[in-house]
């Protein structure tokens, strides 16, 4: 699974490594991001793509209200395609969710070691996702837009950590990700086969990012003697 992550690059960095084509918000740095909290994420509007602010925790358009979100923040690449939940943005509606690395939680039960996974060169990369827009019932203003990682089998570099991990994909992927025109099924599966990042290290890390209220650079500091 994907239940934290950290980014923490400008937007200027941000533009050099995905295809962002215009910014709708702000960004800061985040070193301890959790579920329901507004995260980054890259969606195609036409042709252009626009960097956005999302809820982590996706809501489908049909739910009665947005408490769904706080079971779906990821979505498991098995079975995305038939899953009510998320069957839809499966096809169409498909984002970029940027990142500098996520965290898994190692060892036995009361006993678990925070881990920071990341790329080997500490390049920022883009979780596969998904997003919706959910309108409330007899109040078309009130709008809720959220987001869900895709999440696949862990690779052999993480799977002693955690038998899951998000589906990172490689940057050649981006832009057909991207493009709610191409709705394939075994096509967008293949992707989530074959075009994403199974490489990756991992440190361990302060316990201090089990809560979320510590939000600091020093949570990935790399532990001595691990």
């Amino acid at each position: 699974m994907c239940g934290r992550f950290v980014g923490f690059r400008s937007l200027h960095e941000l533009k050099k490594t995905f295809p962002i084509d215009k910014a709708t918000c702000e960004v800061t740095e985040n070193y301890n991001v959790a579920p329901s909290q507004e995260i980054l994420a890259i969606i195609k509007h036409d042709k252009e793509n626009w960097l956005e602010k999302l809820h982590w925790g996706l809501v489908p358009f049909w739910a009665k209200d947005i408490s769904i979100g706080n079971r779906m923040i990821n979505a498991r690449a098995e079975t995305i395609e038939t899953k009510p939940s998320f069957r839809n943005a499966f096809r169409k509606q498909r984002c970029l969710i940027p990142a500098d690395g996520f965290y898994e939680w190692k060892g036995p039960k009361g006993q678990k070691q925070p881990m920071f996974i990341t790329l080997p060169e500490s390049k920022p990369f883009a979780f596969a996702g998904l997003w919706e827009i959910w309108h409330k019932k007899n109040d078309p203003n009130m709008i809720y837009k959220s987001c869900t990682i895709i999440t696949t089998e862990a690779s052999d570099s993480v799977r002693e950590i955690h038998s899951r991990m998000p589906a990172i994909l490689k940057p050649e992927m981006y832009e057909t990700w991207l493009d709610p025109l191409k709705q394939n099924v075994n096509e967008l599966k293949h992707i989530l086969k074959t075009g994403i990042v199974t490489e990756l290290v991992s440190q361990a890390v302060s316990k201090n990012v089990n809560s979320v209220k510590n939000n600091e650079p020093s949570n990935i500091i790399p532990l001595p003697g691990f």
